[in-house]
């Protein structure tokens, strides 16, 4: 069961450990103003620098980390995952999609805006993951390559906990038959994941449930979904693809973090 603030969406399965925060946080309760009102935490949206840094600090605030405690990858689609040993700059950030590290005082970050954030955690092994779950990465094996980082650093298949954040929903996502074949061929389970939309030969993809299905073929027992869709949220989240049907050539990021916390 999931519980929801104005500006932040936590995941009572990430909740049990008092040692790990997190949150999806959601478009409100930024400073940002037009098309990235107003928590806009993407330095590569076309936002002013300096504005984004002060909602990335909103945001770290209400985690209870300082700024300084927040790293984020240059995401890519990859299915490359970075230790973080200590915090670097985001103007030095590695291209990664995925991120992992057992030190405390550290809050690992994703950028999406339809994209699905993966947040991880073994309480027991005091080991934190984060991973950008685009089509491309999660088809391209993104989730399993973070799994393999924290097991590196002493986490347990068994133990972890894995929650989806907010994403675009099934319903909002139309695909057509090449894209569909791509996942086919990588597993045929996959079909499960496509309906039949309004369009001939088109398709409706549901993303978190084909994250939801990687997690749990890799071993992941424990696993929650935000139930929240990006693209027909407006007044909570930004999409790209809302962004593209309407012809807009920008759009904001959302910022979904979880640290270890001493």
């Amino acid at each position: 069961m999931q519980m929801s603030q104005r500006a932040m969406i936590t995941l009572n399965l990430l909740d049990h450990s008092p040692g790990i925060r997190h949150a999806f946080f959601t478009r409100q309760g930024g400073v940002s103003c037009g098309s990235f009102e107003s928590l806009n935490c993407g330095f590569g949206s076309g936002d002013a620098p300096g504005t984004v840094a002060r909602n990335r600090s909103i945001a770290m605030e209400r985690l209870g980390f300082s700024p300084d405690d927040l790293v984020t990858c240059y995401q890519i689609h990859s299915n490359t995952v970075i230790t973080v040993d200590e915090p670097w700059r985001h103007d030095a950030a590695p291209r990664a999609d995925g991120l992992v590290t057992a030190i405390c005082g550290i809050a690992l970050g994703i950028l999406t805006a339809d994209c699905a954030p993966i947040l991880f955690e073994d309480a027991a092994a005091e080991v934190i993951g984060a991973a950008h779950g685009g089509w491309r990465g999660a088809l391209g094996g993104i989730v399993e390559a973070t799994l393999d980082r924290m097991e590196a650093l002493g986490a347990k298949r068994p133990r972890i906990r894995a929650g989806i954040g907010p994403c675009i929903g099934p319903a909002s996502y139309e695909v057509g038959p090449e894209f569909r074949e791509r996942f086919l061929a990588d597993d045929p389970a996959s079909a499960a994941c496509f309906a039949p939309a309004r369009r001939e030969q088109h398709f409706l993809f549901d993303l978190p449930g084909y994250v939801e299905n990687r997690l749990a073929r890799a071993g992941i027992m424990n696993i929650e979904r935000a139930a929240h869709d990006t693209l027909s949220e407006e007044a909570r989240f930004f999409s790209y693809r809302r962004a593209c049907l309407r012809g807009e050539p920008v759009y904001g990021r959302l910022l979904s973090a979880i640290g270890l916390h001493n």
